[in-house]
């Protein structure tokens, strides 16, 4: 009898633990869904307003005189809906989700249509503050793989740390190091801007 007392008290203790887990999921879903509702175009424009947009396409356009490459900056307030259904089962699958749209920014922008094939998209997701990089083969051959992860981790941290317009020039001026050193611009070779320098913000 005690011990089918201690079972039922070990499996009531499991159902109760199941029971909160299960709860913490589901608040920190909703939470996930309600800034990814909330957040719009609004957020990205008042995030990065017209100024901080400017600097940057400045930037952009500055050193991409030097260098063969093409340079966007995207940033997204949220994801829609559809992309967070279901749930993403951890912080690995959101990444491959948020990966994928970035991917999907890069071919809705023609990144990669250029004629040196080095086209290379700067990716912010504002609701998770995250950064992604989405290069076209001139650039991602090149840069090492560990080096690739270490440069967006720590941008990824700069991001999360401080605004987005320190994180984004940062990343901006990290690409154009990149470029620089892969697909330079040579006197009397043809360098046209293909591509337009300012940031999109939706």
């Amino acid at each position: 009898r005690v011990l089918v007392r201690r079972w039922r008290q070990l499996r009531g203790r499991r159902r109760l633990r199941a029971v909160v887990s299960s709860m913490a999921t589901l608040l920190s879903t909703l939470r996930r869904w309600a800034r990814h509702v909330w957040l719009d175009e609004r957020a990205s424009r008042r995030w990065l307003d017209d100024a901080a947009a400017e600097r940057l396409r400045q930037r952009i356009a500055a050193g991409e005189a030097q260098h063969l490459g093409e340079v966007r900056i995207c940033v997204e307030a949220s994801l829609p809906l559809a992309w967070l259904w279901p749930p993403p089962a951890d912080e690995a699958d959101l990444a491959a989700r948020i990966r994928r749209r970035a991917v999907q920014w890069f071919a809705r922008l023609h990144v990669w249509d250029t004629e040196a094939n080095a086209g290379v998209l700067i990716y912010v997701l504002l609701a998770e503050r995250v950064i992604e990089i989405v290069a076209d083969r001139t650039l991602a051959r090149q840069v090492p793989p560990a080096q690739w992860d270490d440069t967006v981790q720590a941008l990824q941290h700069g991001l999360r740390a401080g605004t987005v317009e320190a994180a984004l020039t940062r990343a901006v001026d990290t690409v154009h190091g990149w470029l620089l050193a892969v697909a330079p611009a040579t006197s009397g070779q043809p360098n046209p801007n293909e591509l337009p320098d300012a940031v999109v913000r939706v």
